[in-house]
């Protein structure tokens, strides 16, 4: 049964940073952010957003695009590591937003910048075991990466959603079958429930990420295997490569190492382009990798959201000439646990590729340092949307330990 993305849409907050000016306030070099990292600029989130406002204005500019009814969602997941509550799901919050029906499958998934996926496939599953019922479930990555003010780790921000309606007529994505997976206990990137910012140990975390990049890969691959001619390469199978970028110079490191998974899987390759690896590797990230990276350089890490968001700004710009074509995507989660998979682009993808990233990112407006700042240091604390606020709900504030959530226009009235 063919299942897969029918629609994407995203959203992005209208605020974002200059990487050369945090450079200049922070006294570093601007190279070591802008080609270090390869972030040019962060997506800040205003203090009337958070987590669910993000999944809920990416949900309903879906579900305006597909002019689906909200009733025949038959099921809603939320990845994010970004919870508003400890046993409340954000999803519960973005169903009510959402106007969705209560016969629905509703719940948050959370497994650091994994979880996304582990949406997607929970997803697409539920939808191919609906047989000849027609099933649509909805999947919203959402996420604010927040650092602490001068750490080593603020480059490396951002915020984001990415909403996808799965069902049994891709029009984005068609999913495959096979996957390869990796999971191992690590503490390379964890947050305890008193800290709102993250624990990075950012070597080690680099360390865990090739890791399991490259076992589950290998996982993927011998299930690939009986399909492979002796010589097909890897830019002959897969079109394009997408990973989740925490920083773009992330996927440098990561499609080196499955370039050389991939050829020392088949010796007499690898004998073959040993002493041209270093030449041969770039020419590949240049084709396969880097047209995917526009959009997250722009916006810095959304974690769940971010593979998803290089996804969406990808078929913006290529989507036509990549119909027909597979490609191959790799989602990790620090903790850990990362998956490899593919997917064909359908022939017909045509405006479905348009998902509002190339639109959202021209009408952003810049702040300097010290608002930045301010607006960091308020978090998420609620309030009335500034003026030209461009989401579709506002976070108003906390009253009696209760969350409460509007639309900007109910607030102006």
């Amino acid at each position: 049964m063919t299942v897969g993305i029918q629609r994407m849409a995203a959203y992005v907050p209208q605020y974002a940073l200059r990487m050369t000016e945090l450079a200049a306030a922070r006294g570093v070099p601007a190279e070591k952010m802008t080609r270090g990292l390869g972030v040019q600029e962060m997506a800040i989130a205003a203090p009337c957003e958070d987590v669910v406002t993000l999944a809920a204005s990416a949900g309903a500019r879906l579900l305006r695009t597909v002019e689906i009814d909200p009733a025949r969602i038959g099921m809603l997941l939320v990845a994010t590591e970004t919870g508003v509550d400890h046993a409340k799901p954000v999803s519960i919050f973005v169903h009510e937003l959402l106007g969705i029906g209560p016969r629905c499958r509703v719940y948050e998934l959370k497994h650091a910048c994994y979880a996304s996926t582990a949406a997607l496939m929970a997803a697409a599953d539920w939808v191919r075991a609906g047989g000849i019922r027609s099933r649509h479930a909805l999947v919203i990555a959402s996420d604010i990466a927040r650092y602490t003010i001068g750490s080593p780790a603020e480059p490396t921000q951002g915020a984001g959603a990415v909403a996808m309606l799965i069902g049994p007529e891709p029009q984005v994505l068609s999913l495959g079958e096979e996957t390869g997976t990796h999971a191992s206990n690590v503490y390379d990137f964890w947050r305890p429930l008193d800290r709102r910012e993250a624990i990075v140990d950012g070597k080690h975390s680099v360390e865990c990420y090739l890791d399991a990049l490259a076992d589950a890969f290998a996982a993927y691959r011998a299930l690939e295997r009986p399909a492979l001619e002796p010589d097909e390469s890897l830019s002959d199978r897969l079109a394009r490569l997408l990973y989740h970028t925490p920083f773009p110079k992330m996927a440098a490191k990561a499609h080196r190492r499955l370039l050389e998974t991939d050829w020392r899987a088949a010796r007499a390759r690898w004998e073959a382009v040993e002493p041209r690896f270093e030449e041969l590797a770039e020419a590949s990230y240049r084709e396969q990798v880097l047209p995917a990276l526009g959009a997250v350089a722009r916006i810095g890490n959304a974690y769940t959201a971010s593979l998803y968001l290089a996804l969406a700004d990808l078929l913006e710009a290529e989507g036509r000439v990549l119909g027909g074509r597979r490609l191959g995507l790799f989602s990790y989660g620090s903790g850990c646990c990362a998956e490899f998979f593919t997917g064909v682009v359908p022939p017909q993808v045509g405006r479905a590729s348009d998902s509002g990233v190339a639109a959202a990112l021209a009408t952003r407006t810049f702040v300097g340092v010290d608002e930045y700042e301010r607006m960091l240091r308020a978090g998420e604390s609620g309030g009335e949307p500034p003026a030209g606020f461009a989401g579709e709900f506002v976070f108003t504030g906390v009253r009696g330990d209760r969350r409460v959530y509007a639309r900007p226009r109910a607030l102006a009235a």
